[in-house]
């Protein structure tokens, strides 16, 4: 049985991700910042929740240390401080969890992926390609990731190690319930978007799933929009 590591994969996107791995058959390593969102995932077959804070260097190499196998990670971690990030202590560490901690999981993944040949998915978004006028530092650190992604990709290729990346659109997440709250606010969003409604958690999952599975092994240093159109018009 393959197992995958995924960061912020005990919510949102990353929950997304985990179960469609669960439902592919894989072993599934994921992570959560805090007891609670530790204690709040499902206790399903194949699952470890365990706590993780990307920042933390030393409890992710005392992860790393104990994982064994590991055939696919998956960078879902990350925070967004809306409105709040023009504060430089706050854009400093939006950008420390969703950059930086993305680089600090993929260095101490290297040596367990190069040995299973395994592979990398990165979670950037569409905001890697648009400014954000209220998350400076979220959409500095998006971009960050789909250059880091290639970057990665153009170095590890000789190990056999592919880095992709999936830059979500409007997702159905916490993250974006204040927004669907709005009516005037999703409706501006819906009416941009072609397929006209918000994405699913397990629509990432599932292309996340494929570029770590072999249908992609000619597949590595590309960023894949699920975004329901909206970057396209």
């Amino acid at each position: 049985m393959k197992h995958a590591l995924v960061t912020g994969g005990t919510r949102g996107i990353g929950l997304g991700v985990t179960r469609t791995l669960l439902a592919e058959g894989w072993a599934v390593t994921a992570t959560g910042v805090n007891d609670d969102e530790v204690a709040a995932c499902p206790d399903d077959d194949g699952l470890t929740a365990v706590r993780l804070d990307v920042t933390d260097e030393d409890r992710i190499a005392e992860l790393f240390t104990g994982l064994g196998q590991l055939d696919g990670l998956v960078n879902c971690a990350g925070i967004l401080l809306r409105g709040e990030e023009y504060d430089i202590g706050k854009f400093c560490k939006v950008i420390d969890v969703n950059l930086t901690g993305t680089m600090r999981m993929c260095l101490a993944a290297h040596p367990f992926l190069e040995r299973s040949g395994g592979a990398i998915v990165n979670t950037a978004s569409m905001l890697s390609y648009f400014g954000g006028a209220l998350v400076p530092a979220y959409s500095a650190s998006k971009g960050g990731v789909a250059q880091l992604t290639k970057s990665l990709a153009a170095n590890w290729a000789s190990d056999g190690i592919r880095v992709n990346a999936v830059a979500p659109g409007w997702i159905e997440t916490e993250m974006t319930a204040g927004l669907r709250r709005d009516s005037q606010r999703e409706s501006a969003i819906l009416g941009r978007t072609p397929l006209g409604r918000w994405g699913q958690p397990e629509e990432v999952g599932a292309l996340a799933a494929w570029l770590l599975s072999e249908k992609a092994r000619f597949v590595t240093g590309a960023v894949y929009p699920v975004d329901g159109g909206y970057s396209a018009v």
